[in-house]
């Protein structure tokens, strides 16, 4: 038999975990787990499957070319094929040689999905429709526990089978179809570096997570009974009942949502401001993401798979998978040890009376609930304004630039700007500096007096009156931006409308086969399918492309200048932490999350490695980021926190 190159794949497998709420490491760690079908193509010839579930056997030289990292192995979502391959072994298949096909659909701003890319892509197979009724009746177990046998329906397990093996088939087909546009081996090295951090997992404090359910559930006992108590309804957790007793009682609300009952709350006293406090307390989520990390806690005390990879197809940001832990609460209570070990020890009520929202404190204490492994520390490093700093550099804001390499406050030197005069965090004109903040936060991608409301400028004390001239006094001081908002759009419509590639500073557009390409600095591309030019609701040029919209549904979709600034800065920015990811794991330091611009190591106690080692990793500059400002710090933990 001639030498394997490469082996396409799929697999079909049952475990009693439900794989959506506790994802596939979870899933494949059950005792009961089984891979029931294996179909797979040796470099791309006829599909061939195997029936675990009846006895038969993956091939030896299959097996070893598993293993092996100069065989190429394909598979949609290929992180699945690769944990259920490596229970089934019962050894970890190492991540080298392993390519994912969703990955290089994502590449080229297609859906994730197996299903939606090939009817995108108008494959002349598709995916089996009766997959999903396939997967219930044999993948999952019945209400009573049971598992259905290929004997007791021997037609339907063989159009499993079928179905298997066409997956493989449409998979194949994607690769064929995409290969005008191969992915660049940078970012294969990239995914597979993800993948590595997804196998180690980080180390979650059970006892942390499942003594905060417990006092949570407690204290929403007791506010359920006070709310009861007060007001005498049977359920004062329902929206109606409360609103009509609070109407009664003269304080008549549209809505409770939390800011309508914060609003309520300023004027609020006696039994009805109890009350708002009540609904608050019970409203609160505090604990949803200690239930997921339970959900997602293997044998090894560890929760993996936190981190999709190219999960956001549009920039290739990561995305957060179970705990989300790209939109963790932020913790800001100073004696944050002290609320953790009342919690870790069960002591609900002498928490309840040091803290004045128990629900808050449990929020706070999230992060937390990650810790390192034993003996030894985190180490957290992230790169400051990361945004910012890119945006002014592909802009060739000067003054900005300036301002970080001199090492001056962003939000300050902004401010400074926007007003003409000298603004100091603790010192002259501090009172602008929250102006400049919020600017930068909300003005940059071309955001205007909306982008500023939804920053919450209005609720940090600006008036109504004071936003305009916030916008124009920003713009003022940011030219080349402005600018630059102008050129990106101008260089995009110019490309889709005559076809003729645009270089704009270190970018390059380009339109082909169907999609305007944006190449990156780092030399990565931003895809954008089907681009047409159409008129916006202002009866202005508008770009438009074909992408997932509400509901994951593929449709036509509106961008302009501004909006791909933002998608080429993100881009970027995620282009420097992936190399930092890249270039810290080949030092054999063990990346166990990354959060934006974060990276999060778990380092042995006794190890010499320092903070300052990490951030002089973070620091160094790529070759295609020449004059670029960046600047990381970082800080030692012993269980995750916001510094």
């Amino acid at each position: 038999m001639d030498k394997i190159t490469s082996i396409a794949c799929d697999v079909e497998t049952f475990s009693p975990v439900n794989l959506a709420k506790a994802g596939v490491y979870k899933y494949a760690d059950h005792r009961d787990f089984q891979i029931l079908l294996f179909s797979y193509a040796i470099d791309d010839s006829e599909v061939q499957t195997v029936d675990l579930a009846l006895g038969e056997q993956i091939p030896a030289e299959i097996l070893s070319a598993l293993d092996d990292p100069q065989v190429v192995k394909w598979a949609y979502n290929a992180s699945f094929e690769r944990t259920c391959l490596s229970a089934y072994l019962g050894r970890r298949l190492d991540p080298a040689g392993w390519r994912c096909s969703m990955v290089w659909a994502a590449t080229l701003g297609l859906p994730l999905s197996l299903k939606d890319v090939g009817a995108v892509l108008n494959l002349d197979v598709q995916k089996m429709s009766e997959g999903k009724d396939l997967i219930k009746f044999f993948c999952i177990p019945d209400k009573h526990g049971h598992q259905h046998q290929p004997s007791e329906d021997p037609e339907r397990w063989k159009l499993f089978a079928a179905y298997n093996a066409r997956d493989v088939e449409v998979e194949t087909l994607i690769r064929r179809k995409l290969s005008k546009f191969p992915v660049p081996e940078d970012v294969w090295e990239q995914y597979e570096a993800d993948q590595r951090i997804n196998d180690r997992g980080i180390r979650i404090d059970t006892t942390l997570a499942t003594s905060a359910i417990a006092i949570d559930d407690a204290h929403r006992t007791q506010a359920l009974a006070r709310a009861q108590t007060l007001t005498g309804l049977d359920n004062p957790a329902s929206p109606l009942q409360l609103q009509t007793w609070l109407t009664e009682h003269g304080c008549e609300l549209e809505s409770l949502t939390k800011t309508a009952v914060d609003e309520a709350l300023a004027a609020a006293t006696g039994p009805v401001r109890e009350a708002l406090e009540l609904r608050q307390e019970l409203s609160r989520s505090s604990v949803a993401k200690y239930r997921k990390m339970m959900d997602a806690t293997c044998t090894d005390s560890r929760a993996h798979g936190l981190l999709q990879f190219y999960g956001a197809n549009r920039t290739g940001r990561w995305a957060g998978r179970l705990v989300q832990v790209q939109n963790l609460p932020r913790n800001s209570l100073p004696d944050l040890a002290q609320a953790r070990a009342l919690v870790r020890g069960g002591d609900g009520e002498m928490l309840a009376i040091l803290y004045p929202s128990v629900p808050d404190t449990l929020s706070q204490l999230i992060r937390t609930a990650f810790i390192p492994s034993e003996n030894s520390r985190l180490i957290v490093a992230d790169y400051s304004a990361i945004e910012a700093r890119v945006l002014a550099w592909l802009a060739g804001e000067h003054t900005t630039l300036a301002a970080f390499a001199n090492g001056e406050d962003l939000y300050c030197a902004t401010a400074s700007a926007m007003f003409g005069v000298p603004v100091e965090k603790h010192g002259a004109n501090s009172d602008l500096r929250q102006k400049g903040k919020i600017a930068v936060l909300a003005c940059g991608y071309s955001g205007s007096v909306g982008a500023l409301k939804a920053m919450g400028a209005l609720k940090m004390g600006l008036t109504e009156d004071e936003l305009q001239p916030i916008v124009d006094a920003w713009r003022d001081a940011n030219p080349n931006i402005v600018q630059f908002w102008r050129d990106v759009d101008q260089a995009a419509i110019t490309t889709i409308t005559t076809g003729t590639p645009v270089s704009l500073r270190n970018l390059r557009f380009e339109k082909r086969s169907g999609l305007l390409l944006i190449t990156l600095p780092s030399g990565r591309r931003l895809s954008y399918v089907k681009p047409s030019i159409g008129v916006n609701r202002f009866g202005g040029t508008s770009i438009t492309y074909w992408g997932q919209g509400v509901a994951r549904k593929w449709q036509k979709l509106e961008t302009y200048g501004g909006k791909l600034v933002e998608n080429i800065v993100q881009a970027t920015a995620r282009d420097l932490l992936a190399e930092a990811i890249t270039r810290i794991e080949k030092t054999g330091r063990r990346i166990v999350m990354h959060i934006h611009d974060e990276v999060v190591i778990d380092e042995p106690t006794d190890s010499r490695i320092s903070v300052d080692d990490i951030c002089a990793l973070m620091n160094t500059l790529p070759t295609w980021a020449e004059g670029l400002p960046i600047d990381a710090a970082g800080y030692e933990c012993s269980f995750y926190q916001k510094d």
